[in-house]
C-alpha cells in the first residue's frame, strides 16, 4: 500500500469510504468501531513508548515490546477486518485466526505464573507502563462491546470479538506483570475509600 496524500477533502461532509470503496457515515457503528479499536492501538503505542525508557530489566522491556508490537498488528488487522462490508474479500486480506486467540491465552498463562492469585480488586496504576496498559484494557473492552452491537446488527467474525475479550484479559495481566517486574507495588480497592 502506497499512500501518497493524507488529506483527501472527501471526509469534510461527514462520510468515509469502507476499504472496498463504500460509502457511509462517519458515525455509523462500524466505523464506531474500527474507530475504537484504533484508539486501543494507538494508547498502545504510548505504552511501548513508556516501556522503551521503563525502569524494569533488560529481558522484561524486551518481553513486553515483543507482545504490545504483536498486539498492535493484530489490531491493525481487527480495524482492517471491520472496515471491511461482510462477506467482502481482498487479496493478502488480514485474518485473526483461533491461533491468535490461543497465542494470548499463553500469554496470560506464563504472565500469570509470576503473579500471586488476587484477593482484592486492584486499583488501576502502578506506574506509567502499567496505567496505561490499564488505560488499554479499558478501551479494549468499549471496542469488544461495541462490536458485540455491531454483531447484533450486521455480520461480523466471531473470532473478531473473541479475540477482543481475550486482549482485554491480557492488558489486565500484562499490567499486572509489568508491576512485578519493574518492582513496584499494586495498590488494592479498599472498601471503606482509604480514608
Amino acid at each position: 500500500m502506497r499512500i501518497t496524500k493524507v488529506y483527501t477533502r472527501t471526509g469534510d461532509a461527514g462520510r468515509t469510504r469502507l476499504a472496498g470503496g463504500q460509502q457511509v457515515w462517519k458515525d455509523s457503528l462500524r466505523v464506531e468501531v474500527y474507530g475504537t479499536v484504533d484508539e486501543l492501538n494507538a494508547i498502545v503505542g504510548v505504552v511501548r513508548a513508556f516501556n522503551a525508557d521503563g525502569p524494569g530489566t533488560k529481558a522484561s522491556v524486551a518481553r513486553l515490546e515483543r507482545e504490545l508490537r504483536w498486539i498492535q498488528n493484530k489490531l491493525f488487522d481487527t480495524g482492517g477486518i471491520l472496515a471491511t462490508v461482510p462477506g467482502q474479500t481482498f487479496k493478502n486480506m488480514p485474518q485473526v485466526l483461533p491461533t491468535d486467540i490461543k497465542r494470548l491465552e499463553r500469554m496470560i498463562d506464563s504472565c500469570q505464573k509470576d503473579l500471586a492469585p488476587l484477593k482484592e480488586f486492584i486499583l488501576p496504576g502502578g506506574g506509567k507502563v502499567a496505567a496505561f496498559l490499564h488505560h488499554a484494557r479499558t478501551v479494549c473492552r468499549r471496542a469488544e462491546r461495541e462490536c458485540v452491537r455491531l454483531s447484533r446488527e450486521e455480520s461480523v467474525d466471531p473470532s473478531l470479538v473473541k479475540f477482543l475479550n481475550r486482549l482485554s484479559d491480557a492488558l489486565f495481566v500484562l499490567a499486572r506483570w509489568v508491576v512485578k517486574a519493574q518492582g513496584g507495588q499494586e495498590v488494592l480497592w479498599e472498601r471503606d475509600g482509604g480514608s
